[in-house]
């Protein structure tokens, strides 16, 4: 299944915002995209990032039409049946396929591309 194409762009949280120093750059807004398969039930998720793997640490952005929140989500535990190396990268009970099923259409059509100019680097 295709990834979601949701795009969102949010703010940094308030207690980030007071993070720097006077005089340091502070952050900024920036992209998300939806992580999730097309189509899913609910808000849209993007991680934003993982302090070491435990459970909860994953900090993901959620979001609808109206509302973003930033939640520590613990990480999906399924793993790949066709390799058991590989988890899930989403979150646990995350609606839609597990994240080895999603494909980013545009990262897709990307390699497809340079699997055609360059094949000797696709073996």
């Amino acid at each position: 299944m295709n990834q979601c194409t949701a795009v969102a762009l949010l703010p940094p949280p308030k207690h980030v915002l007071a993070l720097p120093a006077p005089g340091d750059h502070l952050p900024e807004a920036g992209h998300v995209l939806c992580e999730l398969g097309e189509e899913h039930d609910g808000a849209h998720s993007a991680m934003l990032w993982d302090e070491g793997g435990r459970p909860g640490s994953a900090v993901w952005a959620r979001w609808d039409a109206e509302h973003a929140q930033f939640l520590p989500l613990p990480w999906c535990s399924d793993r790949d049946p066709h390799n058991a190396d590989d988890a899930c990268g989403l979150f646990a009970g995350h609606p839609s396929g597990h994240s080895w099923a999603v494909t980013d259409p545009t990262d897709e059509a990307i390699t497809q591309d340079l699997a055609r100019r360059h094949p000797h680097l696709f073996r």
